[in-house]
């Protein structure tokens, strides 16, 4: 009797791989991938004295955002992928606008305000973030915003100007100086189209007439304040100051920080910190947010906002305690998921990287 072997499976081949046809794809066209979402740079114009905005063209892997919503780009400088994140404003072409502030010093933004050519592909992160708004808006609506934080309040505005105002809105965009505002023609217009929509510009630097900062803003011109709903946006310490002067006088309160807040009480000293996948255990300072600590001493784990919002940088804690570097909470829970940007080494840890 002769035996005939078949074999079933396939011989491995492990070249052929997605990384292989996406290799070959974009030699075809820079944008076409089998699964990552990828974003070229297709205009860039100035937006203030110290930002540019981006037209991005994504690919068809991109699944879309929601007005406030937030994307990370990764941008290669001087031979390193690095990642940001921005809240764009989507386009009537499908296309996105991310307006960079150039960060004297900043890498990414440097790069993307000076150097990125028309024409460079980005890798583009799906959309997250929760400072978004119902299809139907009836309530009454207070927007506060500090420097870049006027990017998400844009893309919100130009949602609620496609609706026709449903609502009463009120803008306070503050700023040092006038130079430094964005989409001021924008936001004019807006407030000309639509009566319900109020925009007040608020220039702390004003050689003239200096405006209030935020904890000393009257509201009083806001009708039915105890019935807005409060969404802010700006660096931390703005948005500190916006909880302390309305919590108790509104109906609720959103924000998001693009910086992380000073704390008091900072801890001092160091730790050991086992990565117990790469078997290295490193002497990290306590106080410091566990994602730089790892950075200074050569590891690199995934990340993008820096700011506790995207969930790139989360491992797993094994073991230790923690502080919230937004809060000043410590937890010590073992086997829970880690934020390395927001978070700073108590006692010694066991990371799962």
């Amino acid at each position: 009797m002769n035996a005939v072997y078949r074999n079933t499976a396939p011989p491995s081949l492990p070249w052929l791989n997605e990384g292989f046809f996406d290799f070959w794809l974009t030699r075809l066209n820079p944008l076409w991938t089998l699964r990552r979402p990828l974003a070229r740079l297709v205009a860039r114009t100035a937006a203030s004295s110290d930002a540019v905005t981006l037209e991005l063209q994504p690919n068809r892997h991109f699944g879309g955002l929601q007005a406030g919503q937030h994307i990370t780009l990764g941008v290669e400088v001087d031979g390193r992928l690095l990642s940001r994140s921005y809240s764009p404003t989507s386009l009537a072409n499908g296309h996105l606008a991310v307006t960079v502030k150039m960060i004297p010093g900043g890498k990414v933004s440097q790069h993307l305000g000076l150097n990125a050519a028309v024409g460079e592909v980005f890798p583009l992160g799906q959309a997250f973030g929760d400072m978004t708004l119902p299809d139907s808006v009836d309530q009454r609506l207070l927007l506060l915003a500090a420097g870049s934080g006027i990017t998400p309040m844009r893309a919100l505005l130009r949602q609620l100007d496609i609706a026709g105002m449903p609502a009463a809105v009120d803008l306070v965009y503050w700023a040092r100086r006038r130079e430094e505002l964005c989409f001021v023609e924008e936001l004019q217009a807006l407030a000309a189209r639509h009566p319900s929509f109020n925009l007040r510009l608020a220039l702390t630097r004003d050689p003239h007439a200096p405006a209030d900062r935020v904890q000393d803003w009257s509201f009083g011109d806001i009708g039915a304040l105890s019935s807005a709903r409060v969404l802010a946006c700006g660096p931390a310490g703005f948005v500190a100051a916006v909880q302390a002067r309305l919590q108790g006088q509104v109906a609720s309160i959103q924000s998001e920080a693009f910086s992380l807040p000073v704390l008091a009480g900072l801890e001092t000293g160091n730790v050991q910190v086992e990565l117990r996948s790469s078997g290295r255990t490193l002497t990290l300072p306590r106080g410091v947010p566990l994602l730089e600590a790892l950075e200074a001493e050569g590891v690199r784990p995934a990340s993008a906002c820096r700011m506790g919002i995207c969930n790139t940088c989360v491992c797993g804690k094994l073991a230790g305690a923690t502080r919230s570097t937004l809060t000043g909470v410590h937890a010590t829970e073992p086997s829970v998921p880690l934020k390395l940007c927001v978070n700073s080494a108590s006692t010694d840890l066991i990371l799962e990287l």
